[in-house]
């Protein structure tokens, strides 16, 4: 999911954005952010669904996600994992550790 923006050109601008040319406005419209979200997809080659939070950002709200976060929800809709924040907090292959567990115990 992409949420606000965590380093806009209006706002907390890091030296690493400047330097790698990600220079982004916070989003002023629902359209505006999705353009920003196909672009981050389409620069870094995601191949997943993606979808764009809400401009009052309710489920970046919900879920305690910024600046990022991993959660696997579940095909019932229930959060069976959540990191702690990122980019420090979470680790790759311990997402990956839990999602063989979730799979395996779906496919029984």
């Amino acid at each position: 999911m992409y949420i606000q923006e965590a380093h806009p050109t209006d706002g907390w601008q890091v030296p690493d954005n400047v330097r790698q040319n990600v220079l982004v406005a916070r989003p002023r419209t629902l359209d505006e952010r999705s353009h920003v979200a196909q672009t981050c997809m389409a620069n870094l080659s995601l191949r997943l669904p993606a979808v764009v939070d809400t401009l009052d950002n309710a489920t970046d709200n919900a879920y305690k996600a910024w600046p990022d976060r991993f959660y696997l929800i579940d095909a019932d809709g229930d959060v069976v994992y959540k990191s702690g924040p990122g980019p420090f907090g979470f680790h790759a292959g311990e997402v990956e550790r839990v999602l063989e567990i979730v799979t395996r115990a779906a496919h029984g």
